[in-house]
């Protein structure tokens, strides 16, 4: 089988590489370039930022001590259109984006896969690096969540369509982050210990959204004046760090007020929610009719699914105190028992 593997420069996707080769195999490793040079970046690991090209040579290295083709794409211009204005955008209107969600589906299973094809690179099936699973559900395919649950990427993938599913491989589902690296090691690959990217963007943020500093007021649920800042997109929702003292509890902001800049904080107590909806639902199955959906839910990239919690046209209840820190522009993802992502989308409102 013919397969193009995304090469980031990292350990993941060149053991992905290594693994699909070695099963025999006919392996072509591409990659996106995403980096203009447009902001002043950072020195920190990203997939944007000034240090793309350190990436690229990593990667090309690695196919030539392969002996497997390689090629780069220039996706910039449609990064920055489709990822950086978006997240300028949702980041301004007082949500949290989640820009790996937007990329993933658009760019690195999209427009990746496409450009190669349409640059004469025949292919069978897309691989990279993710730590996730492709399962069947009934007559469709779905995400289940990978074998390291640590570095599992479920999270990020729910807006993959049947047809990216249908092309695509996860080599190291299956397998633990400390596996992977043992096998790098073990083939001498020069990413064997190359760190884990952190974030999508290298430098300060702020620089992304573009926004000259305004000055606004911090205040409780009630409206209380407690503090100022500089502009309300300097804050997310869940944030203790950075506020201050509030008085002897510790305060964590609950929500960002676009219209008023304003940041509003509370107790941790507040900060949690029982029911919030979601829209722009995207299904890895078909849609349940009848008694509300019983499912587990990660309401941001970390930590383990919450549950469980009912869902019902497009609203999230969960019992006890809630979850904590649910914030409006973030993804939600609902998994069944098994771990199988069963539906995710965008957090509008909360209660």
């Amino acid at each position: 089988m013919k397969i193009a593997v995304g090469l980031s420069g990292g350990v993941d996707s060149s053991v992905a590489a290594l693994l699909l080769q070695d099963q025999g195999h006919d392996v072509v490793g591409i990659t996106m370039r995403l980096w203009r040079g447009t902001y002043r970046g950072g020195t920190r690991d990203a997939c944007f930022g000034p240090g793309e090209e350190e990436d690229i040579a990593r990667a090309e290295r690695l196919a030539k001590d392969l002996g497997i083709p390689y090629r780069v794409f220039d996706c910039s211009e449609t990064y920055e259109r489709a990822i950086v204005d978006t997240f300028r955008a949702i980041t301004l209107r007082g949500e949290t984006p989640n820009p790996c969600v937007l990329c993933n589906a658009a760019l690195k299973f999209g427009l990746l896969p496409r450009l190669a094809r349409e640059a004469g690179l025949p292919f069978d099936r897309f691989a990279t690096g993710h730590y996730a699973q492709i399962v069947p559900q009934g007559d469709r395919l779905a995400i289940r969540r990978a074998v390291d649950t640590h570095k599992d990427q479920s999270y990020f993938l729910y807006r993959l369509s049947q047809e990216q599913l249908a092309a695509t491989l996860f080599p190291l589902g299956g397998l633990t982050k400390p596996e992977v690296r043992k096998i790098a090691a073990a083939h001498g690959l020069v990413t064997a210990e190359q760190g884990d990217s952190q974030d999508f963007y290298s430098g300060d943020k702020e620089e992304l959204i573009g926004a000259t500093p305004k000055a606004g007021d911090i205040v409780d649920m009630s409206g209380k004046v407690l503090g100022h800042h500089e502009g309300f997109w300097n804050f997310t929702v869940g944030q203790r760090k950075g506020l201050g003292a509030f008085g002897p509890e510790p305060h964590y902001v609950i929500r960002l007020d676009a219209c008023h800049n304003r940041v509003v904080v509370g107790t941790r107590a507040e900060a949690y929610s029982q029911e919030f909806a979601v829209s722009d639902l995207h299904w890895m199955g078909q849609p349940p009719t009848g008694e509300p959906l019983t499912a587990w839910v990660k309401i941001r990239s970390t930590g383990i699914p919450f549950g469980p919690v009912t869902f019902e046209n497009g609203v999230c209840r969960a019992a006890g105190e809630g979850l904590f820190g649910v914030a409006p522009g973030q993804s939600a993802v609902f998994y069944d028992e098994s771990g199988t992502v069963l539906c995710g989308g965008v957090i509008r409102t909360k209660n």
